[in-house]
């Protein structure tokens, strides 16, 4: 089959040629027949390894955003790992950015009535003399969290990650539920620290109370808080087992002007220990407790509910949806979801059961796959659940007979229970980890009827050493594993002290990452930050970008106008920029010698000089860095002014190589610049009457787009014709705030007045930024200005979007 070669990651497969099968399963599927040589996952460590500062806790510990950040609950705080493809960091290591969401230091008292009666029923209980009514009540931590004579509850039982898209800067939301039973949302919107959002055990306790603890109308008049029984329930419908979150879905608002407009919004569904499913609807971008739109209690009927997961299915346009739910004692069902108010979602008439045996198996966590069939043409559902060691395995398919399901266990797994799993929802690949250090990858491969699972083990012994492992999760696109490790046994014998570290094992080659990122369906490189920092490691190793790559991103190039490959292309040139450069530490000490830099700066090779005046003197230091580099290749004691001439023959070819790339990199630049310039210039073209003053530099952009002689895009000469005629002989100058003078644009970076005072551009809207605070990009790449209550609808839109350069959110 055609994965076989992928897997093998032969270096001459032509990357661009091959459409790949919709999510690969096709060819999966030639291939069940034949051995499973061509699934070879080669698990290589990659640095570094993260020590965490506090034991783990609670179930699953260890999550993975789309945004690229792992979650790892722990004793004290969720320590936060964002992993970041740095293109201005020559380390080879993985760059990771971290943070920490603390947990709160009071205890979390669930509200089951009045402060004063709530008091007295506990005393009351305490010293009760029946044993059964005192003891409970004294160890059940949902009573008592704070402990008195027991440890206090530190500390997260389980996070999860919304869909990205979410918070105020369009990235993931934290959803996070502490040991002692707080379920609160957090987001991180500076960078540095988190904030919580809002606290939905406080507001559901008090919709509770409102509602004197009944669910609906009908209900029978809630008991006396006196009564134990009583007093157990009202704590059971708000002690929260986990939480997962909706994908985004549109409902439809009506303006005052009886306008309809489309809104965003998200779904938390939070399953309640006595089986309760509160259904939390968010508006977009979620800001705190007045985004909250509204919360629907479902009764699933679960004893010991134990893990719940959403069921999303698209069927012939259609959008159906309900939430899978298992429990302790083993089955499994889904529960329809009616959603009100939001656009083409449907659900099932009654609960579908999808394991009904009690058979004391519990089910410790559900993933939901979507998935096409290459044999029924159409797309379907797996669910997986981890029931003790065993996989258990669910296919739903929605044909005109209505809906078929089709299930199974996969055994011989694991000697232990299954303690994490984790699926890459690209491919349905799903990872089981067991305490020994052995994880297991199953691949699903069709049938004419349903599906089976090729498995194989990855011994992470073979690339830690000796370790138990706690936690598993898969990168977005598949390209990394990341496992919570502590030591193993050595010489039989257990270790005295336990060091929890997060370690990343690679699941993909090199050649697959890059075949996966030319044929990329969302065409952004911050969405795949997994795989290109795959790319960004071998090029860097290798110090030179692979021939097949380079030939095939070519060719994308010119068959196709997509703007993603020139900056799939400017991120590898500045990867070998990167790798060409000496490492810092060795020459940052030596003094400049001022004839080479000379050289540099006086060079025909230096591309546009429209650049030059870079953000202050950031280009200084590139030049300098570039003749360092340039010496640093010098032969043992370069900084000895008596080292023959011959050395300098050497250093050229060196200064020569990188000047040619920088030219190749501003050459790349100017034409992303161009292409984002056409797309404001064409904002502008049809929102305004006449193009008034819209804090849009029109005139400048223009001329700046005419301006090169050997830049001929009839496209672009087109719309500025109509865009000059439409401004007549009007210009709306920008004027420096400083000192009133005219602010040429004659860069695209920066604006210089003509008594030198210096202002940064905004990369998307060309404004100079003229003020003390304005956004940056994730990699620091761009800056831009930050929207203002006066700006119209149009121009907040375009200050919403990524990088022009690297597709990173604006901070």
């Amino acid at each position: 089959g055609k994965m076989a070669a992928e897997r093998g990651g032969s270096p001459s497969l032509p990357a661009g040629e091959e459409e790949p099968p919709p999510l690969g399963l096709e060819a999966l599927g030639e291939e069940a027949a034949a051995p499973s040589a061509g699934f070879r996952v080669t698990a290589v460590r990659r640095e570094p390894a993260v020590r965490l500062q506090h034991g783990v806790s609670g179930l699953e510990p260890l999550a993975w955003s789309e945004d690229h950040r792992v979650s790892v609950s722990t004793a004290r705080s969720i320590a936060v790992l964002e992993q970041l493809s740095d293109v201005h960091s020559g380390g080879q290591e993985m760059v990771i950015h971290r943070t920490a969401v603390p947990a709160p230091a009071a205890a979390c008292l669930l509200k089951v009535g009045p402060k004063k009666e709530v008091a007295e029923c506990k005393e009351k209980f305490a010293s009760s003399m029946d044993p059964t009514v005192s003891q409970t009540f004294m160890l059940d931590r949902v009573f008592n969290p704070e402990g008195k004579s027991l440890l206090p509850m530190r500390g997260f039982k389980y996070s999860s990650w919304s869909p990205l898209g979410c918070d105020a800067n369009g990235r993931c939301l934290l959803a996070a539920l502490t040991m002692d039973n707080r379920l609160t949302i957090h987001a991180n919107l500076n960078r540095l620290q988190w904030v919580q959002l809002v606290d939905l055990t406080e507001i559901y306790g008090e919709r509770l109370y409102e509602a004197s603890y009944k669910l609906c109308k009908a209900d029978t008049p809630c008991g006396d808080l006196g009564d134990f029984s009583e007093f157990q329930r009202r704590h059971s419908m708000q002690t929260p087992v986990r939480m997962e979150w909706s994908g985004i879905c549109t409902t439809q608002q009506v303006k005052h002007n009886n306008e309809c407009w489309d809104v965003g919004s998200v779904l938390l569904a939070v399953l309640f220990e006595n089986g309760n499913i509160a259904v939390w609807q968010f508006q977009l971008p979620f800001l705190g407790k007045e985004s909250i739109t509204s919360c629907n209690t479902i009764e699933s009927g679960i004893n010991s509910p134990s893990v719940l997961s959403w069921w999303e299915y698209e069927h012939n346009n259609r959008k159906m949806s309900g939430l899978i739910v298992g429990s302790a004692f083993g089955p499994v069902k889904i529960l329809p979801v009616n959603l009100k108010a939001v656009k083409g979602y449907f659900t099932l008439r009654q609960p579908v059961v999808l394991w009904q045996e009690m058979d004391q198996l519990p089910v410790h966590s559900i993933k939901c796959i979507p998935l096409y069939h290459p044999y029924q043409k159409c797309s379907c559902s797996l669910v997986v659940a981890a029931r003790g060691p065993y996989v258990f395995w669910c296919l739903l398919l929605i044909s005109k007979a209505g809906l078929n399901v089709h299930n199974s266990h996969v055994t011989g797994l694991h000697s232990l229970p299954i303690v994490s799993m984790t699926a890459d929802k690209q491919n349905g690949t799903v990872y089981t980890c067991s305490r020994d250090g052995k994880v297991r990858q199953l691949i699903p491969i069709f049938t004419d009827i349903a599906l089976k699972f090729e498995h194989q083990v990855i011994k992470l012994s073979e690339v830690f050493g000796s370790v138990r492992t706690h936690g598993i999760a898969v990168s977005p696109c598949g390209a990394y594993l990341a496992v919570i490790t502590t030591e193993g046994m050595a010489n039989g014998l257990h270790p005295v002290n336990k060091n929890y570290q997060v370690q990343f094992v690679t699941l993909k080659t090199f050649e697959e990452a890059a075949a996966q990122l030319l044929e990329s369906s969302v065409q952004n490189l911050f969405r795949q930050v997994d795989l290109t920092d795959l790319v960004r490691w071998k090029i860097l190793k290798d110090k030179h970008i692979p021939q097949f790559l380079q030939e095939a991103l070519d060719k994308k190039i010119e068959s196709c106008g997509s703007t993603y490959f020139w900056r799939f292309k400017l991120f590898l040139l500045r990867i070998f920029y990167q790798s060409m450069q000496k490492a810092p530490s060795e020459v940052m000490w030596r003094p400049s010698h001022e004839d080479t830099k000379i050289l540099i700066s006086d060079s025909p090779g230096m591309g546009s000089t429209e650049d030059d005046q870079e953000e202050g003197t950031s280009k200084q230091t590139t030049k300098q860095s570039l003749c360092d580099a340039g010496k640093g290749t010098d032969i043992d004691d370069a900084a000895d002014d008596s080292v023959p001439q011959s050395s300098d023959v050497a250093r050229e070819p060196m200064e020569e190589k990188l000047l040619e790339i920088q030219a190749q990199i501003e050459a790349v630049e100017m034409h992303l610049t161009r292409e984002h310039m056409k797309r404001v210039l064409g904002e502008v073209y049809l929102h305004t009457w006449i193009t008034e003053n819209t804090s849009i530099p029109t005139r400048g952009v223009c001329d700046f787009l005419m301006s090169d002689d050997g830049y001929d895009d009839r496209t672009a000469r087109v719309l500025i014709g109509h865009i000059l005629k439409k401004m007549n002989k009007q210009t709306f100058p920008e004027h420096c705030s400083l000192c009133k003078e005219i602010l040429p644009f004659t860069d695209r970076k920066q604006a210089v007045c003509s008594n030198g005072h210096i202002w940064l551009r905004c990369f998307l809207t060309y404004q100079s930024c003229q003020s003390l605070v304005y956004r940056r990009c994730l990699l620091h790449d761009s800056i831009a200005r930050h929207p203002t209550p006066e700006d119209p609808e149009w121009i907040k839109r375009l200050l919403q979007g990524p990088c022009t350069f690297c597709d990173s959110p604006v901070f």
